[in-house]
């Protein structure tokens, strides 16, 4: 009780402080409860309304946790006095903070633009920068997005610094891709035996899909084309173009390609591509050789 009574408390004041974390909660459920029995009425709608539902939800937890803990504080005597304080007086103090909530609010700010605008949204697999993170979005919040990496991590990134990111989005229309097989080839190799085997393989996979359009069927392009993309040195770069319906299963279904046509190539005895590489050695024993004017 003397502590209680250093802090100006007394029975009532603690009655008004479990009430007020009492009502939070209840708000917080009531709020959790209404957002969720709207979004079910929704939810064949798909990922928009699911984003718009997970971001509303974290803030208003967010927003019920703020006024529940500034509400704490002003019923505690003693504490409302120091906040007054300390905030009608430190100038300083409260410019600092400002300045240090700059970062918070950039990301509140960008976080209603990725919902609002759409650029993701929970569930689309993405790929954030050039060579950055790939993965699937797994919440968005006030101040980050988690990303669920295909390693099983979760990645928390900032909604500023994701906004200011280049955003490869391989869900927000189509899921279909295209996935490039690339084998290199020698280049001495028979190009349409490579050609052949590459095609079989490819349409022998079960992830491979026809995405031919009319126009290309009746032109009677190949289900699965393969050109020669470039060449280096003694190599020849063969690539195919094969659709998987959503880019995981194209992406494993690549691995799969891989491993069958470098199987196949060996048993059918055609040469892959090995990069040339040319190694020059000095014999530190031999002897000088001196450049001068010849004389007759």
């Amino acid at each position: 009780m003397s502590f209680l009574q250093t802090l100006g408390m007394d029975l009532l004041v603690l009655l008004k402080i479990v009430g007020i974390v009492a009502a939070a909660w209840l708000v917080e459920r009531i709020m959790y409860l209404v957002l969720r029995r709207g979004y079910a009425r929704r939810k064949a709608k798909g990922r928009d309304e699911f984003t718009q539902y997970r971001f509303l939800r974290n803030a208003v937890r967010t927003v019920v946790v703020v006024a529940a803990f500034f509400a704490v504080i002003y019923t505690i005597p003693s504490l409302r006095s120091f906040a007054f304080t300390l905030f009608a007086g430190a100038g300083l103090l409260v410019a600092i903070l400002g300045f240090a909530a700059q970062k918070a609010f950039s990301d509140i700010i960008s976080g209603i633009f990725i919902v609002s605008f759409k650029p993701f949204r929970v569930g689309d697999v993405i790929q954030a920068g050039e060579q950055g993170l790939f993965g699937t979005v797994e919440d968005i919040n006030l101040r980050h997005t988690t990303i669920l990496t295909f390693e099983n991590r979760r990645v928390v990134i900032p909604n500023s610094i994701l906004s200011e990111e280049r955003i490869v989005n391989s869900s927000i229309r189509d899921e279909a891709t295209c996935q490039f097989v690339e084998i290199p080839v020698a280049i001495d190799a028979d190009l349409e035996h490579a050609r052949r085997i590459i095609q079989e393989e490819s349409l022998a996979h079960p992830a491979q899909f026809d995405r031919r359009t009319a126009e290309e069927l009746a032109a009677g392009e190949p289900e699965v084309p393969v050109r020669l993309v470039s060449i280096t040195d003694a190599t020849a770069l063969m690539r195919a173009y094969v659709w998987a319906k959503d880019p995981v299963t194209a992406r494993l279904m690549r691995y799969d390609l891989n491993e069958r046509i470098l199987k196949r190539m060996k048993l059918e005895q055609v040469p892959v591509g090995v990069p040339l590489r040319y190694f020059v050695q000095r014999n530190p024993y031999a002897p000088a050789v001196h450049h001068g004017d010849q004389t007759e």
